[in-house]
């Protein structure tokens, strides 16, 4: 349980890690990520990849990781507008245990800055 806790924060970092990036990289940033006209990383590729760096130190195979980057205002990625982090991960223990499957999920929320 406690191997399980330690790879719970590791998400929650890597979630809050990437909306850091998100909100530092917004439309009016030289190397924006969102939806925006005018970016180039329209799917929030940039931002997935900084959780997905983050998340590795949980030392799990982070394959089976989704995340999923939204921006629930209709202003794409302008300052001011929402960003929303969500990963999902199906845990894989080091140790099977039987009747233990858990699926992590974390979901962090900013506002971008500039």
């Amino acid at each position: 349980m406690s191997l399980f806790a330690y790879t719970y924060a590791v998400l929650n970092d890597a979630a809050h890690q990437g909306i850091r990036y998100a909100i530092a990289h917004g439309t009016d940033s030289n190397v924006c990520s969102g939806p925006t006209t005018g970016c180039g990383d329209t799917s929030g590729a940039n931002v997935q990849a900084v959780v997905k760096a983050v998340s590795k130190s949980s030392l799990h195979d982070m394959s089976g990781m989704t995340v999923t980057v939204s921006y629930p205002d209709s202003t794409g990625s302008k300052p001011g507008s929402l960003v929303t982090v969500s990963i999902q991960y199906p845990y894989v223990a080091y140790i099977k245990l039987p009747g233990f499957q858990q699926t992590a999920s974390v979901v962090a929320t900013g506002r971008i800055v500039y």
